[in-house]
């Protein structure tokens, strides 16, 4: 029997209340746009991607923004990536990411892989969050960034594609770095 899938990997959308976790969730497992759902508490959905050919199965979790909602370390516990979302017509909603990524460093693995994204970006008149300095904050932290609509299905796909290449990254530095560490059986006898 083989085996259906090469890895498995829980991704967490985190981020203010209203800035399309949902949206996205569904547009990347379903290829449906909703406007209008609130979570509460937390919910996932299964999504199957191929990256060169191999069955990769991601485990997505949505979870509430609303602080009187937000779950902390549960919903951290084994995530393998998060991704942090905020509004681009929203500039309180870019200023709480640090808080977000506080909360990601609090609860979840230390290694776990984070993204930053802007959504709503077919929003363009109505665009409040300068690009370029997300991109610039992103960069200072060593996050990658990108904006996407999850309305027009714009850069959803590359966005998760993009969090799971650097997953399986993670994982084969890690496995080359336990094949490469130097043997502690020597013994030296005088």
């Amino acid at each position: 029997m083989s085996k259906e899938y090469e890895h498995l990997f829980k991704f967490v959308l985190a981020g203010d209340s209203g800035v399309g976790k949902t949206s996205i969730l569904f547009r990347i497992t379903d290829d449906t746009f909703t406007e209008t759902h609130i979570t509460i508490g937390i919910e996932f959905k299964i999504k199957t991607v191929y990256i060169e050919g191999k069955p990769i199965k991601l485990q997505i979790w949505d979870t509430a923004g609303e602080k009187r909602f937000r779950v902390h370390n549960s919903h951290y516990r084994g995530c393998h990536g998060v991704i942090i979302v905020y509004d681009v017509t929203d500039q309180r909603s870019f200023e709480n990411v640090p808080s977000w990524i506080e909360d990601i460093r609090r609860y979840a693995n230390e290694n776990v892989i984070k993204i930053i994204i802007g959504n709503k970006n077919d929003l363009v008149s109505q665009k409040v969050v300068d690009p370029f300095l997300a991109q610039e904050f992103a960069d200072s932290l060593d996050i990658p960034f990108k904006e996407i609509s999850a309305k027009q299905s714009i850069n959803i796909e590359e966005a998760f594609i993009s969090l799971v290449k650097l997953c399986i990254n993670r994982i084969e530095e890690t496995s080359l770095k336990k094949t490469q560490s130097p043997e502690k059986n020597n013994c030296i006898i005088n």
